[in-house]
């Protein structure tokens, strides 16, 4: 029998399997063997939780073409003795399909027992309660634990917590909070919403791939995408207003940073990260970007790309306030959007060039699309859609339409307030495109943006992380030549290798640029610096220069900011780039 445990591991917030935190084992098996171990390891699951004292917890099981996940719940304060539990129930339920004798449950419930009594924890539980009783956000970790949020939030060590009845609950508030999700325009869209909430007069919050930030501050740097940079966001008492990008690989490693919201977007579903977690297709990708709308409250705004195939036929989710946004006039043939807007549906759309508002039988037509710096004079369709999204979401953090399209107004694509997110350098009649484009999803996005923009020729940077498998990589390639360019540079990452060979990703790139497009000029350069350097020194004035960066964009920014500064012009000697910021 050939069944592995891959991975055992704690679900600290609503998760793609239950709504409630728990522990989950990812377990490699065929087809056959799946089905079989799913049934013997829910019978072992229900014993041994009833036999521990856990009898209200539930099971879920999630299979999928290498296997299944099995999950159970449990109590937040022995989240790790659950792990211990789980893997006794898979261990019994291989020892009865292998016909062996398991190890009676009494006797493991005895270790397991003290476990939970070791880590548990009433008094974090009696804050818990007392936090819901006054529907106050609760939030705790291995360190920590608060109530309320941001500006009204307090929060202790969990060894030292206070008794409910020594809380100043009258200073104890929530602020309003709302998550992004989606395959590409995640940050977009959150520095977006920070920057409507900036207008609107609050203190805007954020956690993203950059960081954490509170006002202008950074408070952490690096991807604070998951749960860890949510309750930093939470527990920053400056904080007026919270945006939480909620990247996929969080939710599905430990569920959502905050069990609740008053608004989340999934801006878009795509192909990308294929093959972890159990995600194989687009389908399953749908089915942990949505595990946002989870969070949304009765009454909260949950807000959808109807242009997106996968997300259209999915539709509303739960109680939420459906929004649907879309670049597209209405079609033809009713479809989701249309019946939406015919039932008196709220929808953001562009028509006539501007960003239009459709709420039952008014419409509403907020600002010029071209009037929106970050649109590129609506070229950058993706950056259209990205500021549907914010404007959509953006009332859920009480922010007026006013305040919001003032914001997008004023709101440029530079490297200071959207790095590596479009950034446009100008070298001469040269110009460069830095962006984060990472994905074939992404990469069409931009290569619709650029093929809008004039160019005498075109040069494209492309390179990719070895944890993709090789079907992903090569649709990246091609996904390059829809930018028809006439050189590409592929770049070795040698950072992001994750368990490649040296030069294995860029020749798989490499080849299949060459079989696609036999003759198109590809070179191979040994890192992100000197691809941009292959780059800037082919270049003529006229060219457009499209430079996907990911491991060295600092110092790629950095480099390209002073070289525009400097009136650096094509054919011109280069300056060193600035060094390693790693």
């Amino acid at each position: 029998m050939t069944i592995t445990l891959e991975d055992s591991r704690r679900l600290t917030g609503p998760n793609l399997l239950a709504p409630v935190p728990g522990a989950v084992l990812d377990v490699k098996a065929g087809e056959v063997e799946t089905a079989r171990l799913v049934e013997a390891w829910k019978r072992r699951a229900r014993e041994i939780l009833d036999v521990v004292g856990w009898a209200g917890e539930q099971t879920a099981a999630r299979a999928h073409r290498d296997g299944v996940s099995l999950a159970i719940s449990a109590p937040v304060d022995a989240l790790y003795a659950a792990t211990e539990v789980n893997e006794w129930a898979l261990d019994a339920a291989l020892a009865d399909l292998e016909g062996r004798a398991a190890a009676p449950p009494a006797r493991a419930a005895e270790r397991l027992v003290a476990l939970i009594e070791a880590e548990s924890n009433p008094a974090l539980l009696r804050l818990r309660d007392a936090a819901a009783a006054r529907e106050v956000m609760f939030l705790s970790d291995d360190d920590r634990a608060s109530v309320g949020m941001g500006a009204g939030s307090c929060t202790w060590p969990v060894g030292d917590l206070p008794e409910p009845g020594d809380v100043d609950w009258a200073a104890v508030h929530d602020v309003p909070l709302v998550m992004v999700t989606g395959t590409n325009g995640k940050t977009t869209t959150v520095r977006l919403l920070a920057a409507m909430a900036r207008a609107a007069g609050r203190t805007p919050g954020f956690s993203s791939t950059d960081g954490v930030f509170a006002g202008d501050e950074l408070v952490e740097d690096g991807d604070y995408s998951g749960p860890g940079g949510a309750r930093a966001v939470l527990r920053d008492r400056r904080v007026e207003a919270a945006i939480l990008e909620t990247a996929r690989g969080g939710m599905l490693r430990r569920g959502l940073g905050a069990p609740r919201a008053d608004g989340v977007a999934v801006t878009n579903v795509g192909a990308d990260h294929l093959g972890e977690y159990g995600l194989h297709d687009v389908e399953g990708v749908a089915d942990a970007k949505l595990v946002v709308a989870r969070a949304v409250e009765r009454g909260g705004r949950l807000v959808l790309n109807a242009d997106d195939p996968v997300l259209s036929r999915r539709g509303a989710t739960g109680s939420a306030a459906l929004v649907w946004i879309s670049l597209r006039p209405e079609g033809a043939s009713p479809g989701p959007l249309e019946r939406h807007r015919a039932a008196g549906g709220e929808a953001l759309v562009v028509e006539d060039d501007a960003f239009v508002r459709h709420r039952g039988k008014r419409t509403e037509r907020l600002m010029a699309v071209a009037a929106a710096p970050l649109t590129l004079g609506g070229a950058a369709a993706y950056n259209v859609e990205n500021a549907l999204a914010a404007l959509a979401l953006a009332p859920a953090l009480g922010v007026s339409d006013r305040a919001a399209t003032d914001a997008l107004r004023a709101f440029r694509p530079t490297a200071d307030l959207l790095p590596g997110r479009t950034n446009l350098f100008r070298f001469g009649e040269a110009t460069a495109i830095v962006d984060f484009a990472h994905n074939p999803h992404g990469m069409d996005a931009l290569g619709a943006t650029v093929r809008r923009l004039p160019a005498r020729r075109r040069l494209v940077v492309i390179g990719q992380a070895g944890d993709r498998d090789d079907r992903s990589i090569r649709a990246l390639a091609r996904s390059a030549l829809e930018m028809q360019p006439d050189r590409v540079v592929v770049k070795e990452l040698t950072r992001y290798l994750r368990g490649r060979e040296p030069g294995e990703v860029s020749a798989l790139i490499r080849d299949e640029l060459r079989a696609a497009s036999p003759g198109l000029d590809v070179v191979v350069a040994d890192d992100e610096i000197d691809a941009v350097r292959s780059a800037l020194e082919w270049c003529i004035d006229g060219d457009l220069l499209v430079l996907p960066v990911h491991a060295r964009r600092d110092e790629v920014v950095s480099w390209l900011t002073a070289l525009e500064r400097a009136g650096w012009r094509p054919g011109s000697p280069l300056s060193e780039a600035p060094p390693s910021t790693a």
